[in-house]
């Protein structure tokens, strides 16, 4: 019997063949491997999954984001309130609150600022810019729906009434789109108020003439889409139609996937280190030593054996006396006959009323915010 693939030219070519498809299957299978590690390792995340192009993670930013949060509570735990009969010895307690609120909105505005420069088309306007409330404006936004004003546009330099001082602009220069940001700790307080109402006017007011302003003030920035949106801090359910979003939407507002959660930890840091500085405060009023408890940097998820001194403040207890004229038997912390009102030296921005104070595209929209994805 003749043995094809030893004597025979054809058994040479299929045992040829055999090695040769062999030796490539082997080289081919780990070549494939290696290159699927390495997209593995470069795209972590599917693409099909993002929404937008661009992505943040927390420990992109966290350096960042600590010294934000650092810089924060140093400021709240600043100041040197003045006594108050009424609130006695829990007065610092009080004033630490009223700070609180006031920086967290800072905080966010800030932490939004370093976010946006993931998105090279954004370009973020902030630090206390006044749009005039020209009166034509005002008008009209009190007097008809904002959906027939999208294609309204008014001159900036017209005659005006007051000004609005928005926290964020927000403009994609791709899109040729703006967004005039107001970011709230949280929109509880205004639930049952006009304030907000009176709010949402005068962003959509001042929304009128962004794109004038923009052109004439920033460079010719142009934009044809003005879009105004009052951010809730404690991402309540939000609602787009009457121009107010959730934190956890600012992916929509950035093109950035991962903003909304890099806001989320941001803020959690930001309460942990907040209730800490209470409790401590809290326990001076109280006069209760001091719980053996380290204290949080911005950057820990759990405590650490060091502990930060002087940030927080002594605080000084109060004697009332019911009859003045026995203020001598007392010693140096009585505080009879004192009547000074209650003022903290804090300065609340939010129940401030902001003070007085040829290029043109075809159309021009205004109104609240709408996702740029749908724009």
């Amino acid at each position: 019997m003749t043995n094809l693939h030893s004597s025979s030219p054809a058994g040479e070519v299929l045992r040829a063949a055999s090695a040769a498809s062999s030796t490539l299957n082997h080289s081919t299978a780990s070549s494939s491997r290696r290159h699927f590690a390495e997209r593995l390792a470069v795209y972590a995340e599917p693409r099909v999954l993002r929404r937008h192009a661009h992505l943040v993670r927390y420990p992109d930013i966290e350096v960042d984001f600590d010294v934000l949060i650092d810089n924060a509570i140093a400021a709240i735990a600043e100041g040197d309130p003045v006594e108050d009969e009424i609130l006695g010895h829990y007065v610092n307690v009080a004033s630490l609150v009223r700070a609180v609120s006031f920086r967290e909105g800072k905080l966010l505005e800030q932490a939004v600022e370093r976010l946006a420069k993931v998105n090279p088309d954004l370009v973020v306007l902030m630090h206390s810019i006044k749009l005039p409330l020209v009166k034509a404006a005002i008008e009209a936004v009190a007097g008809n729906d904002w959906q027939y004003l999208e294609d309204v546009r008014l001159d900036c330099e017209a005659p005006a009434k007051g000004s609005y001082t928005p926290d964020l602009i927000l403009v994609n220069r791709a899109k040729r789109a703006a967004f005039v940001l107001d970011l709230k700790r949280s929109l509880a307080s205004y639930g049952d108020t006009s304030r907000l109402e009176e709010l949402k006017l005068r962003m959509l007011a001042s929304a009128m003439i962004l794109p004038d302003w923009l052109y004439k003030t920033q460079k010719r920035l142009m934009v044809e889409t003005v879009g105004v949106a009052i951010i809730d801090g404690a991402s309540r359910p939000s609602d787009h139609a009457a121009g107010v979003w959730a934190l956890s939407e600012i992916d929509d507002l950035l093109e950035i996937d991962g903003a909304a959660a890099c806001m989320a930890e941001l803020r959690l840091r930001f309460g942990r280190r907040v209730q800490q500085l209470l409790e401590a405060e809290a326990r001076r009023a109280l006069g209760i030593p001091d719980a053996a408890t380290p204290v949080l940097t911005s950057g820990s998820a759990s405590p650490t054996p060091s502990r930060r001194l002087g940030i927080l403040r002594a605080t000084r207890r109060i004697m009332i006396c019911d009859d003045p004229a026995c203020c001598d038997e007392h010693r140096s912390g009585c505080c009879c006959g004192d009547d000074d009102p209650f003022d903290d030296g804090r300065d609340d921005p939010e129940a401030k009323d902001d003070a007085a104070s040829s290029w043109p595209p075809q159309h021009i929209r205004v109104g609240f915010a709408r996702r740029l994805l749908d724009a």
